[in-house]
């Protein structure tokens, strides 16, 4: 199973750049051209913060892009919310997030409510994204009753294994804005996965590459298409460099799982495109974080 792992296109309802100086829908152009020549894709999974501001234009600029790529290997494609994401737009374009190669749905269950969490297959192995949003919140955040369906569902282990895909990290390495922007209680996630079949948990939202483990499952993060977030800074700053970027999964094998990262060719890589010192960082968290983070 050869899984391309995409995340964070943060595209706007034009094609405009954003208040940055980057032009989130050409990073993603760049980045699908720079994986054209892929010698086998069985899924594409994107795991969320694909709208910007939320915008139904956005969702659907996202869906043409990885839509005509996906169709290039008759790949079905899985997109998960994220933080930046509004459900009702999510849902009017890409309804339940599983879709097939010629954007057809093809989710065989979803739970119940507004969340966008969905379970279908593909080659033997079952995937399952789930829906980390907390409107108006930077931080993610499953509540029971998903959890709970999410038990449900992989109480009967499928013929190869479970894929799950979601936006928020459930590890975070030692890094001010991991620890207050990651998902709340990943122990909850991590009792429900614990002895499943669930083979590895694809993420992005750190908009830098990362593997860690939940409950002995591997934990990737991918980074981010529109930029990536260069930890060479001092600690307690953040600081995001042009670069679109994305990652090869493969499961299976004596070696699998496996993870691979691609950049794309941009002459403007690494060049920076915002930077937060400590006492802005401090602020950013003290604002946005979940409420033991705040002042």
């Amino acid at each position: 199973m050869r899984i391309l792992h995409l995340s964070d296109t943060h595209v706007e309802r034009t094609d405009e750049p954003n208040r940055h100086g980057v032009a989130a829908t050409e990073s993603l152009r760049l980045m699908l051209a720079a994986l054209r020549h892929q010698r086998a894709v069985d899924a594409i999974v994107v795991t969320g913060d694909l709208a910007d501001d939320g915008a139904v234009e956005a969702y659907t600029t996202v869906r043409e892009a990885v839509g005509a790529f996906a169709r290039t290997w008759d790949a079905p494609v899985f997109f998960t919310t994220g933080n930046h994401d509004e459900r009702q737009a999510f849902a009017k374009v890409l309804g339940s997030g599983h879709l097939a190669a010629d954007g057809t749905e093809r989710a065989v269950a979803a739970v119940p409510g507004a969340e966008r969490a969905a379970v279908s297959g593909v080659g033997g192995y079952r995937f399952v994204t789930l829906d980390s949003l907390v409107p108006g919140e930077v931080y993610g955040q499953l509540g029971k009753a998903q959890l709970d369906w999410l038990r449900e569902v992989l109480r009967v282990p499928s013929e190869q294994g479970t894929v799950l895909a979601l936006h928020h990290p459930p590890i975070a390495l030692d890094v001010p804005t991991q620890r207050a922007f990651g998902l709340r209680d990943p122990g909850g996630l991590g009792e429900v996965i614990r002895g499943t079949d669930v083979r590895v948990v694809l993420t992005g939202h750190f908009h830098l590459q990362l593997l860690g483990f939940l409950a002995a499952v591997p934990v990737w993060v991918t980074p981010g298409v529109v930029n990536r977030i260069d930890l060479t800074t001092r600690p307690g700053t953040e600081r995001a460099v042009r670069g679109a970027s994305a990652s090869l999964v493969e499961l299976g094998g004596a070696s699998g799982p496996m993870f691979h990262t691609f950049h794309a060719r941009d002459p403007r890589a690494h060049e920076t495109v915002y930077e937060l010192d400590e006492e802005r960082t401090r602020e950013v968290i003290a604002r946005h974080g979940p409420p033991g983070h705040r002042n």
